[in-house]
């Protein structure tokens, strides 16, 4: 008897002490607030001596530059830029549009600006010239890049191109992503250059229109989309999807991931919390983004239609920068750039990895309580292929799936969230 009561008794005094600690944390959980689009408050303000250093660099105000007809990545700069997100961190930021990764990196290689956006290639380009620079974001994942042809072409798919007895003629950009993505798909359907198919660069103004004498363009959305939509002059007869997982990445001069790091952590932060406000908000998104000088001549319907497919369509974990899955993609671009004289040293995907870190937005998902995916969330479960061999199998992408990924799911939680005034529990 006396056992047993003693042991009653310390089982009580355990569950004494249990309820203690849940009682204890629950004003800790209860203090937790978030804005109504997802993102913890308060905000972590940077650190006086990382604005002196910026300062001292001639870097204050952060000047940051993207490229205005390039759709997912545009809506999440303008949004970080006119909802003031880096201001409220304690970081003056300056954004600045451009109309090509060209034309961005002159302005990173001279230092001239400190962040920037860059596509595949672009990016590829700066690190083939050992610019410093740090990827910590992932941007437009599986941006639409298409084969468009005129709506009365014979051409029914890529692989009527292959053996005319006169070569095709088909703008595209040179040395774009759609370039590699159509020389990759010419190469995997035995369609030979300067053959069966002769390319003519060719500016995205000119490709809406089709050409005569053009059997085809090659472009990345939202041309492809408008001139289907809204043009009605094309029909899309191949897509990227196969040859070519297309990203861009969000990156800092690597001085200020060195520096400053809780800089870099501030950009981190507003990537991600810009990516909820437009889950949030895709309309007032569509409506910034329509602001832009640039964009102006979309329709309203095009952009929101845009929003949807390269901001809203998959889970918000796409942004998380998982370096080894993406350098086994990009290999192959390196491949092709060296071997087609574009770069002047041989890249792998270790190099691509060694431009990642990762450190930044893994802090920035611990804030809101994400786990981190062990792969892209557009990667459905037992898929088959292999990222460094196309062609691949299929993957969720804008072209062929319109339904939202739902967020969040079972596992995506490690701790509570609130989005849209509704919690949500791991």
């Amino acid at each position: 008897m006396r056992r047993s009561s003693k042991t009653s008794a310390m089982r009580w005094r355990a569950a004494v002490a249990a309820t203690l600690a849940l009682l204890s944390a629950a004003p800790a959980i209860a203090q937790q607030k978030f804005t109504d689009w997802g993102w913890p408050l308060p905000y972590e303000k940077v650190s006086q001596k990382s604005v002196q250093w910026l300062k001292s660099k001639g870097w204050w105000p952060v000047q940051v530059a993207f490229q205005a007809p390039w759709s997912g990545q545009n809506t999440i700069n303008i949004v970080m830029d006119r909802e003031h997100l880096m201001q409220k961190r304690g970081v003056e930021a300056k954004w600045q549009a451009f109309p090509s990764g060209p034309a961005i990196n002159e302005t990173i290689v001279s230092a001239r600006f400190q962040a920037g956006n860059g596509g595949n290639f672009p990016f590829t380009s700066l690190l083939d010239k050992h610019i410093p620079v740090t990827a910590i974001a992932i941007l437009s994942p599986n941006l639409l890049h298409a084969l468009v042809v005129p709506v009365a072409s014979p051409l029914k798919s890529i692989k009527d191109l292959k053996g005319r007895s006169t070569p095709a003629t088909i703008g595209l950009v040179t040395g774009s992503s759609a370039e590699f993505y159509f020389q990759e798909a010419m190469a995997l359907n035995g369609i030979r250059p300067d053959k069966d198919v002769i390319l003519k660069n060719t500016p995205p103004a000119d490709q809406l229109a089709l050409p005569k004498g053009m059997d085809g363009v090659v472009a990345w959305d939202p041309t492809p989309t408008m001139m289907v939509d809204e043009l009605k002059n094309g029909r899309i007869i191949d897509t990227i999807f196969p040859y070519n997982m297309y990203e861009g990445q969000f990156y800092v001069r690597s001085e200020i991931a060195q520096h400053a790091p809780d800089v870099v952590q501030a950009f981190s932060d507003a990537y991600a919390e810009a990516t909820l406000w437009i889950r949030r908000h895709p309309e007032k998104a569509a409506e910034l983004t329509g602001q832009d000088p640039n964009l102006r001549h979309f329709s309203k319907a095009i952009l929101l239609q845009q929003v949807e497919a390269y901001n809203n369509l998959y889970k918000p974990t796409y942004i998380y920068p998982q370096a080894a899955f993406w350098g086994a993609v990009n290999q192959t671009i390196f491949k092709w750039l060296y071997d087609q004289k574009r770069i002047s040293r041989p890249l792998t995907a270790k190099d691509f990895e060694d431009a990642v870190d990762a450190r930044f937005m893994t802090r920035t998902f611990a804030k809101l309580g994400w786990a981190i995916p062990k792969l892209p969330p557009f990667i459905p479960p037992g898929w088959k292929g292999d990222p460094a061999k196309p062609p691949y199998p299929p993957y969720v992408e804008a072209f062929d799936t319109k339904t939202p990924q739902p967020f969040p799911a079972p596992g995506d939680l490690v701790k509570p969230w609130s989005f849209g005034g509704k919690s949500y529990q791991p």
